[in-house]
């Protein structure tokens, strides 16, 4: 396969776009009322899936087209020319909106430490499904729609327009990809249905990739973290098949510093979609199971926008027909480049130097034992997980 996907955009990346601020801490902060906390100077870039995914895919080769909106203020030009100055072309598909606010977050990111973030979502309010149209799909083979628990129009009909779109870009013969977010159970998307807009959702998504605290907690109603000590794989089996079950072909768990499962459907229809669209062996990505730990860091600059980066490393490798276990191994190893660097994306290199520093033997963290406990899992030469039995199949 060739080292870099070429040509018109490969992937359209849609929804939640924000300017990240990001003070410099150079040690673990307790923010208590009254208490001045002192901080270096502050980083602004680019945040949101769209920019996070999008500029992650774009440094790895992958030509993307964003989609997003912003307001007509300071903060709305500031992210569009953090765009253009990577590539002029990138902020094509970032509208200006009269009247309405930029989404910004305050990312409080000290060393050590998971990030907190102070949101205001902005303009993001008003973007909908069907903002997406026919003439930003054409001739792209991916559609990922990051984050809607931050984009009120996008869940307040439950779904339906979210579903919509993406029924709309499998029929123009796209492979559609999900994310979520975290969010504020005490606000309007906590009060949002989201069992039941995942059971609707997922009818028309392919890939879907949430974290572990974002998954439980809209299916189960309470948020369970990859430190829990009840953790383990019969229980990452069982929300992957529950997220199958609703539709999804391939479900991708995050799980910080634990690294990231993967686990795909064992109905070879969608399968043989998905590889018409990407080039991928429906056979070979059909019913299997991997778990790729996390690799280590030169250092850890900060996590914001890790998520993003994996799974941007994710499509990057379906776009080359990577099979399953490789393409865990790249995803993980694309968010560790992410912590490399305070914001998102700063420290994505190309796939070439990617490629080289798993090929010089890249150490990973170590994973629970939890993990690893339950049933034996075989072990590629990177380090990466998968199930056995399915290898003895093929």
């Amino acid at each position: 396969m060739p080292e870099e996907v070429r040509g018109a955009a490969e992937v359209v990346v849609a929804g939640h776009v924000c300017l990240d601020v990001i003070p410099a801490l150079p040690e673990p902060v307790a923010l208590e009322p009254g208490r001045l906390v002192f901080a270096g100077p502050a980083a602004l870039s680019t945040g949101g899936a769209v920019a996070n995914v999008g500029l992650t895919l774009h440094r790895l080769g992958v030509p993307v087209r964003l989609l997003g909106r912003v307001g007509n203020d300071v903060f709305g030009l500031a992210f569009r020319d953090a765009l253009g100055d990577v590539d002029p072309q990138l902020a094509d598909g970032i509208s200006i909106v009269d009247g309405e606010d930029t989404s910004y977050s305050i990312v409080i990111s000290p060393p050590r430490t998971d990030r907190t973030f102070v949101h205001s979502p902005g303009a993001n309010d008003t973007f909908a499904a069907d903002d997406v149209g026919a003439e930003h799909l054409a001739g792209a083979r991916v559609l990922h729609f990051g984050y809607p628990p931050l984009m009120r129009r996008t869940y307040e009909d439950g779904g339906a327009g979210l579903l919509r779109l993406f029924l709309r870009a499998r029929a123009a013969g796209l492979v559609t990809s999900l994310d979520l977010c975290e969010f504020d159970p005490d606000r309007a998307a906590g009060r949002a249905d989201w069992a039941g807009f995942l059971q609707r959702v997922l009818a028309g998504v392919d890939i879907f990739a949430p974290s572990l605290g974002e998954l439980t907690l809209m299916l189960d109603g309470r948020r369970m973290s990859p430190g829990d000590a009840r953790l383990d794989r019969a229980v990452l089996a069982r929300l992957a098949e529950r997220a199958l079950a609703l539709g999804a072909s391939v479900v991708v768990i995050k799980l910080a510093e634990q690294g990231l499962y993967l686990r795909t459907t064992s109905d070879p229809d969608p399968l043989t979609r998905m590889g018409a669209a990407l080039g991928v062996n429906g056979e070979v990505w059909r019913a299997r199971e991997v778990l790729a730990p996390c690799f280590e860091a030169r250092s850890v600059a900060g996590t914001t926008g890790s998520g993003d980066a994996t799974i941007a490393g994710l499509l990057a490798a379906l776009l080359r027909a990577d099979d399953p276990v490789t393409a865990a191994t790249s995803a993980a190893a694309v968010g560790a480049y992410s912590v490399e660097a305070p914001d998102a994306t700063g420290g994505i290199r190309p796939w070439s130097e990617v490629r080289s520093r798993l090929a010089g033997g890249w150490p990973r963290l170590t994973l629970g034992p939890s993990l690893l406990a339950e049933g034996a899992w075989q072990c590629d030469d990177n380090g990466t997980l998968f199930d056995p039995e399915k290898e003895k199949t093929l």
